[in-house]
């Protein structure tokens, strides 16, 4: 059963809050949310950068989070809410953890890998469905991102592998 769309609204806060956290320690902001059974049991940001380790996307981050809190790998019925449209590395990850509905905000269209570049939850073979439900505060989400990377290239910074395609 998918929640209450009213949800996804402080769900989208709270992932654009991590979306901020990201933003501060420059990294590009993307931030997610695990809520299970109504509460919030996973926070995550994207990490990359700092962690070295090229799998810390926000949505990767805030799954390890909540599997941790939940002592169990599988968050069955959760919702993940992402500020960014999940890549294909992370759909694989929420496919695992099989989360049961995914919200995110603003499209990523190279590549977002829930209707912008392939529907990979709705991929043959894959043994768990999830329900997906985009645009939820998508232009806020989607102003964020511009502003990070307007400032980079005002302020000549090289872009980032990362930048050059956005992360999931």
């Amino acid at each position: 059963m998918m929640p209450a769309v009213a949800n996804f609204d402080g769900l989208m806060q709270e992932a654009l809050a991590e979306a901020r956290r990201a933003l501060e320690r420059g990294e590009v902001p993307v931030g997610a949310v695990v809520a299970l059974d109504g509460a919030i049991v996973g926070r995550g940001f994207n990490q990359p950068i700092l962690s070295g380790d090229p799998t810390a996307h926000a949505e990767i981050v805030a799954i390890r989070d909540a599997a941790q809190r939940a002592s169990n790998y599988r968050l069955t019925g959760a919702v993940l809410c992402v500020t960014l449209e999940p890549c294909l590395m992370c759909v694989g990850a929420l496919v695992h953890a099989r989360i049961g509905t995914i919200v995110y905000g603003a499209d990523e269209p190279k590549s977002g890998a829930i209707v912008s570049t392939v529907a990979a939850p709705a991929l043959p073979g894959l043994n768990h469905r999830c329900a997906a439900v985009g645009g939820v505060r998508a232009a806020e989400c989607r102003d964020l991102l511009q502003r990070f990377f307007r400032e980079r290239r005002r302020r000549g910074i090289d872009p980032l592998p990362s930048e050059r395609e956005m992360p999931g």
